[in-house]
């Protein structure tokens, strides 16, 4: 019985690739790495998370995403344009910006200046500068939950995988982004030293904040409507970070097989779902919503991860 579980498992996983393979080139022409965009501005690393030093930071790449909105309307993409244009509000603020090869985003909410608790975002598969309302609407639902002592960072900065391609199923993506989370998450604790950061990771998210867990410091690891993680428990993380994990009950990410196989050139899955009591992941109540629905206003999963950034308490 076990070997035929096996097999139908192995046979699913195998077919999803399969599928992806063939979605991917019918949707390559419309990519959004095929827009361009010019160089962002070379900024220092931030050190301290001063007023003055923020709105400067602010005011730099407010002018990049301008320029790349010229860019894209000059190309003829008016989706791509309409997005940089509402991105370029006065009123937003953006730690980092670059519009090139589908663009990488690092935008603020709330003063990151007098903040005492830090959420860090990293949002999982389909986000990018075309889908980024998701995000931003989620961004803002947490920062209204927090409160003034928070404030709350969508980090936007990799190349996400598509819902249905190849990259999902690997941890390839996630490993050459590690790094940069990682260095992202150090350069904030330098800059504001007096703030508690945690790190919220959505969906494929889940599995690079668990690549860049070793050395973090974020104070914690929250990972929600996760397909896996690439390793079979909290042990494997090496992190000093507190763990969690949640899922919605109608979250579709449960029904993924949650295991690993080993193929001619790469490792296809995720492995062992952080939810499962082997893990070892502190469990916090998400609630009845779906896939998309941890950071929806007045749901209990959006007040079970406030509370985690809040006082690291579900």
């Amino acid at each position: 019985m076990a070997f035929r579980v096996r097999g139908r498992i192995r046979r699913t996983l195998l077919g999803v690739l399969v599928a992806a393979s063939v979605a991917v080139p019918v949707a390559g022409a419309a990519r959004p790495a095929a827009v361009p965009a010019p160089a962002p501005s070379v900024l220092p690393a931030l050190t301290a998370a001063t007023p003055a030093a923020l709105d400067a930071r602010y005011a730099a790449h407010r002018a990049d995403i301008r320029a790349a909105e010229r860019m894209a309307a000059g190309h003829g993409d008016r989706r791509r344009a309409a997005a940089l244009r509402e991105m370029a509000d006065p009123a937003r603020q953006f730690l980092s910006f670059d519009g090139r090869d589908g663009g990488r985003s690092v935008e603020v909410f709330g003063d990151l200046s007098r903040a005492t608790r830090v959420a860090v975002l990293v949002p999982g598969s389909d986000t990018g500068l075309d889908r980024y309302g998701r995000l931003r609407a989620g961004a803002v639902a947490l920062r209204h939950q927090l409160g003034q002592r928070g404030a709350v960072v969508a980090w936007l900065g990799y190349e996400t995988p598509g819902t249905v391609s190849p990259e999902v199923l690997t941890a390839g993506l996630a490993d050459r982004a590690a790094p940069r989370l990682a260095s992202f998450v150090g350069e904030l604790a330098t800059a504001a030293p007096r703030a508690r950061i945690s790190l919220l990771c959505h969906s494929y998210g889940s599995l690079l904040c668990a690549r860049a867990a070793s050395g973090t410091a974020a104070a914690d690891i929250v990972l929600y409507g996760s397909p896996g993680v690439a390793a079979d428990g909290v042990g494997q993380l090496h992190t000093r970070a507190a763990v969690w994990a949640g899922r919605g009950a109608h979250d579709w990410i449960a029904d993924v097989p949650h295991v690993r196989i080993p193929l001619l050139f790469t490792t296809v899955g995720l492995g062992t779902d952080p939810v499962s009591k082997g893990f070892g992941a502190r469990i916090f109540d998400a609630g009845d919503g779906g896939h998309s629905d941890y950071l929806k206003p007045g749901s209990v999963s959006l007040r079970s991860l406030a509370r985690i950034v809040g006082d690291g308490h579900a």
